[in-house]
């Protein structure tokens, strides 16, 4: 389920300005965790915004994530000041933990720790 251009162009747009307003999360609200909008998938009639967030170095994810959730009106809020003249409505968004990338982290670090024996010549 790719979407339609106007999907694809607006979940580009959601995914940069949303990642702009948690660089700059000035107060803290999250923590200081160091936050990544990995993707963003669009309903077809631009309402619903399901956006994916990695958190690299972040010990408690599920704390982070419930930090975002308390804070959603706030973050939707100053999505809609950034993107209000573009579109006629601001979506709902619904934050998830990207596990793709999580999983990648994981398993590189098991590769990374094999104790794998040079090859011998014979």
């Amino acid at each position: 389920m790719a979407g339609t251009t106007r999907q694809q162009k607006f979940s580009r747009l959601i995914q940069k300005e949303l990642s702009e307003i948690f660089q700059r999360d000035k107060r803290g609200v999250l923590d200081n965790a160091f936050i990544t909008i990995t993707d963003v998938k669009v309903s077809a009639d631009l309402g619903l915004a399901k956006i994916y967030v990695s958190m690299m170095l972040t010990k408690d994810k599920d704390k982070v994530l419930e930090k975002i959730n308390v804070n959603k009106k706030e973050i939707r809020k100053a999505l809609g000041e950034k993107i209000g003249k573009q579109v006629r409505i601001v979506p709902e968004l619904v934050f998830y933990i990207d596990e793709v990338e999580e999983t990648a982290e994981r398993i590189e670090n098991i590769i990374k720790n094999l104790n794998i024996p040079p090859e011998t010549k014979v």
